[in-house]
């Protein structure tokens, strides 16, 4: 009996071993980087139903299932799908059908994109463009308000800088806008010129008197908008992104399109930190569709570096008549604040300068304590007081930075922070050290949304040119595994995810994306030039190169 026992006992396993399995796709022949808990590298993985079920070496996976479709990856390397764990979607898509001013050389240079731009659309009511950068433009004598006017004079104009927290305007603006003098605005500024004159430049929340008279598109112009964004998107791998802070009304149409499967990028969005939509969301509860989830508050604290407007401890080293501000009064900032931690959603706040830094740390700590679990955020975290690094493991206060900013900004941000602050500034390694690890994003339409130009200032802190030479402040580079984590699984954990995407493992959504080099190996200077093959997410492919 036991030797008959036996014997049907090795037909089983024998059977089991040699059945084929039916699963939707097999990728073989690979270098499969899974970013699981041991970092393994594979050669194959399976996928049904939108879920990765095995992941292992290639002639285990094509003698155990049977496929309908397989892929020979021909040794590619392939990495789960990147997430950006700071974006604008909306903003960027918006972008798409204004005048690009990204990369412009001079104001002149800007005036020419705009001339030519409104003789491409003669019909439409408001010139509008973003991405200037008066950074770029050195000591060039310019007048915003009076140039734009001497093209512009009939047609009103609205230009948001390279990161949208300021604008310049023509008088006809002004006019629509009912501004004819510089008045306070609460978190904003009304700049002037020499002589006492509206120079045409809004900052931070004066921007808003004007850009609520720009005429909203249609849905479908919205849509189509949306749709080319997302393509760009999956064209660099990206296949999940934070949408940090929205509006209701963007939020609900937002969430139509996904019910309606109009838009396929994941979205983890964020609500504006507008209360009354605050509280309403809250009392709807968490959203999640397996696309878009909503579960998070978006809080801005100050401004940026760039213009000034972010809120330091002491004056800036280029001007000492100002330490920048906060957006909102701190008894504002500590009232969101204890409101939203009263309740399960999440908290992210944008705080750039060390002053800002602090106060959202401490009141953070106030209302949450330590050791904590609740994965509030900081975003930006561009300029951190010594004294102030260990809150984030004391308060558990999870750090999303952008790394590209770091390249971006050094060419002008010693002049503006000394010598001093600088070594605490874009601080990546630090932080990463201090909680555990750190959230990577791009910071999209403001920077380059490419995940990989991310990646490559994360470890070489260089510029694409490869300057400086040495790195920029080199100690804050993170390694390459670091760095790669922060754009997948300790991005999927700033978001609560890290259950279902994050990394290529049993049960998780089959997201991936394959590249034309391996970002792991390759030295440096190459890393710019690798190239998406191929994107995917759910187990369908969303993006692929033409050959």
């Amino acid at each position: 009996m036991k030797s008959i026992l036996a014997a049907l006992g090795l037909l089983f396993l024998f059977v089991s071993c040699t059945t084929n399995h039916e699963v939707d796709l097999i990728v073989y022949n690979a270098r499969v980087y899974t970013v699981d808990s041991a970092f393994t590298i594979a050669e194959a993985f399976a996928i049904r139903g939108g879920v990765f079920v095995e992941v292992g070496s290639s002639e285990r996976l094509l003698q155990r299932y049977e496929a309908k479709e397989t892929i020979d990856a021909q040794g590619a390397a392939i990495y789960p799908g990147f997430y950006d764990s700071h974006t604008h979607f909306l903003d960027f898509a918006a972008s798409l059908d204004m005048t690009n001013l990204y990369g412009a050389a001079s104001f002149d240079d800007v005036l020419q994109r705009l001339q030519a731009h409104h003789k491409a659309y003669p019909d439409r009511p408001w010139l509008v463009g973003a991405g200037w950068d008066q950074e770029r433009w050195g000591d060039e004598p310019f007048t915003v308000r009076d140039s734009l006017d001497k093209y512009f004079p009939d047609i009103p104009v609205y230009l948001s800088r390279v990161d949208y927290q300021a604008a310049s305007v023509n008088s006809k603006a002004l006019e629509i806008a009912g501004i004819d003098t510089a008045f306070y605005v609460e978190g904003g500024l009304i700049l002037t010129d020499s002589v006492g004159r509206l120079s045409g430049v809004l900052m931070d929340n004066a921007m808003s008197l004007v850009r609520e008279h720009i005429p909203e598109v249609s849905d479908d112009q919205e849509l189509r908008a949306l749709t080319k964004a997302e393509q760009l998107l999956f064209s660099v791998g990206l296949t999940s992104i934070v949408d940090a802070g929205m509006n209701e009304r963007d939020l609900e149409f937002l969430r139509n399109l996904y019910t309606s499967k109009k838009l396929n990028i994941r979205n983890y969005a964020m609500i504006e930190d507008n209360l009354r939509t605050v509280r309403r969301m809250i009392r709807s509860g968490y959203y999640d569709d397996g696309r878009l989830s909503i579960r998070s508050v978006k809080l801005t604290a100050d401004g940026l570096l760039r213009t000034r407007s972010a809120s330091l401890l002491a004056p800036y080293s280029d001007d000492s008549t100002t330490r920048g501000f906060l957006l909102q009064t701190p008894a504002e900032l500590e009232r969101t604040i204890k409101e939203i931690a009263a309740t399960n959603f999440q908290l992210s706040t944008r705080a750039v300068g060390d002053s800002a830094a602090r106060l959202i740390l401490d009141l953070y700590g106030k209302y949450l304590g330590q050791n904590n679990t609740r994965r509030w955020r900081i975003e930006h975290a561009q300029v951190v007081n010594e004294f102030d690094f260990e809150k984030f493991d004391r308060f558990r206060v999870f750090p999303s930075l952008q790394p590209a900013h770091a390249t971006s900004d050094m060419h002008w941000v010693r002049n503006r922070i000394g010598e001093e602050r600088l070594h605490n500034a874009y601080a990546l390694k630090r932080l990463a050290d201090n909680y555990g690890m750190v959230a990577i994003g791009s910071g999209l339409p403001g920077e380059n949304f490419n995940p990989i130009n991310s990646f490559h200032a994360a470890v070489t802190r260089v510029d694409a040119n490869g300057l400086p030479e040495g790195g920029f402040e080199i100690k804050n580079a993170l390694t390459r595994r670091e760095a790669l984590m922060g754009m997948t699984i300790w991005a999927a954990q700033a978001c609560f995810q890290e259950t279902r995407r994050g990394n290529i493992q049993r049960g998780k959504d089959a997201d991936f994306v394959i590249l034309s080099q391996d970002i792991m190996t390759i030295p440096d200077g190459e890393l710019p030039s690798v190239a998406v093959l191929r994107t995917v997410i759910n187990g369908e492919t969303v993006y692929q190169k033409k050959m």
